[in-house]
């Protein structure tokens, strides 16, 4: 049992998180709009700080905090480091854009900030209480950044679509956690996995429990058939919005998938499985087929991430740790290329003019021929050809499949990914052998096209050296389960 001191050492980068948010939005009302650099500097220290205290705080087994309700261990430890360089990097690509809408504003830190402390905390939960506090932590500060943007209205049209089925979607897993709490009279993920395991429970009940939190955090994941969000949100909010939607939660949501599903519920494996699987094969067919047809970028995208979702899906399905740690690769591999992708569109948006439409690519390598360069890797991985991360991830995802005797899967998602191709190769196409829609001239920072330059490397050279990569999410993935 360790002491109270030790105990807030774990929690020590939740709390500057916490206090930093609160002192960066009371320090807005103070500096005028050519001061506001400040802000976006001291958030990059504070999530520089809190990268190092993880750091310090990397555990070699699993360490608990009042009374068991907070853990630390390695799953943390990867998910909680990924996601504070994630949205560094999301306030890296934002902030030039961000300041051309004159939408630079303390409330957008701050409110970037309480979100990746509700990410943080779901994390690291151990308990149904904790775990629901940080889900609506991280759904509230969404919601408001979606509609950060008062003048646009697509921007406060997706904010209350968003709201609305988001809120219906924590009801639903709210209610299968009182049913949980209820059939085991306890909140701790731990003894609920314990009184299952005993069999003296009403399966009825149990089950019914079950899909009612499968519902809810496939609702979070946007997996189908609860994906209909997804499309609208995505391109209803600002591009540096839908940038940090699209990338940063997917961890929290892959450890809330994790915790409840493996730690929490694994004694039900074969019912959660199956609906799993049913999801995974839905998502990666109508996400696939649905983005053929699209003609805004970011809706493309949108049904992009939810095929990946039901790859996500798919590696958890085989209900092995080396299932679990192909889901941590993916969705590490993921969130490097979503970055990319996005920070390309963010680059390529200028005052008078954002990039929307697919045709807006068009010709691009006559007028930028190393961004044009940079998004052919970025959507050659999404597309999952080598030698890009994409391809191992989705190689990691369907080795793990295969492993568990699933074949048929296995094949339909290759035959899923063969359709993918045909709209990602076709923005390739639109660029480089296309003449140009945008004749207008302009010119990327220098800071950002070498940030862009680094991130689409990363894309090349794990994809080259993957290994030391899936080590690291193995050795996560083992150590949790």
């Amino acid at each position: 049992m360790i002491n109270l001191f030790q105990q807030l050492f774990l929690i020590l980068p939740e709390i500057i998180l916490a206090t930093m948010a609160m002192v960066i939005l009371i320090l807005d009302l103070f500096l005028k709009d050519k001061r506001r650099y400040f802000i976006y500097v001291l958030s990059q220290l504070t999530l520089l700080v809190i990268g190092i205290l993880i750091v310090m705080n990397r555990p070699t087994t699993a360490q608990f905090a009042f009374s068991h309700m907070f853990v630390s261990d390695s799953l943390a430890f990867y998910l909680k480091l990924m996601s504070c360089i994630s949205l560094s990097v999301v306030f890296l690509y934002s902030r030039s854009y961000l300041i051309s809408k004159n939408l630079l504003t303390g409330e957008y830190f701050s409110l970037s900030l309480f979100a990746l402390l509700g990410m943080l905390l779901m994390i690291s939960s151990n308990n149904l209480l904790l775990m629901y506090m940080g889900l609506e932590l991280l759904s509230l500060s969404l919601y408001t950044l979606v509609a950060l943007n008062r003048d646009d209205p697509n921007a406060t049209e997706a904010a209350m679509k968003y709201f609305v089925l988001g809120a219906l979607a924590s009801g639903l897993l709210l209610y299968g956690m009182s049913m949980l709490y209820g059939l085991s009279g306890s909140l701790d993920i731990m003894t609920i996995a314990s009184t299952i395991s005993q069999n003296t429970l009403d399966p009825s009940i149990l089950t019914f429990g079950l899909v009612f939190v499968v519902v809810g955090i496939a609702f979070k994941l946007g997996a189908v058939p609860f994906q209909m969000w997804v499309p609208d949100i995505y391109q209803g909010a600002t591009t540096p919005i839908t940038m940090m939607i699209s990338s940063v939660p997917k961890f929290a949501a892959v450890a809330m998938l994790i915790r409840f599903l493996f730690q929490g519920l694994d004694s039900l494996a074969p019912d959660w499985e199956q609906m799993l699987l049913i999801m995974a094969i839905l998502s990666m067919a109508i996400g696939n087929i649905t983005a053929i047809a699209q003609t805004n970028i970011k809706r493309m995208l949108a049904y992009s991430t939810i095929s990946h979702v039901g790859f996500i899906l798919l590696g958890c399905v085989s209900g092995s740790v080396s299932g679990v740690s192909s889901v941590l690769f993916y969705v590490t591999c993921y969130v490097l290329m979503t970055l990319a992708a996005f920070g390309i569109i963010v680059a390529l948006s200028t005052d008078n003019k954002n990039i929307e439409l697919i045709e807006d690519l068009k010709g691009l390598s006559k007028r930028q021929p190393w961004v044009a360069a940079l998004m052919m890797i970025t959507i050659l991985s999404l597309a999952g050809i080598p030698p890009t991360v994409g391809f191992y991830a989705k190689f990691s995802v369907l080795q793990a499949v295969v492993s568990g005797g699933m074949v048929w899967p296995a094949v339909v998602a290759v035959l899923m990914t063969m359709i993918g191709m045909f709209y990602y190769l076709r923005i390739i196409k639109l660029m480089y052998f296309d003449e140009p829609k945008i004749t207008s001239s302009f010119i990327v920072a220098p800071g950002f096209l070498w940030a862009l330059t680094i991130n689409t490397g990363g894309i090349l050279v794990l994809g080259i050296m993957p290994q030391t990569l899936m080590n690291v999410a193995a050795l996560s993935a083992t150590m949790s389960l």
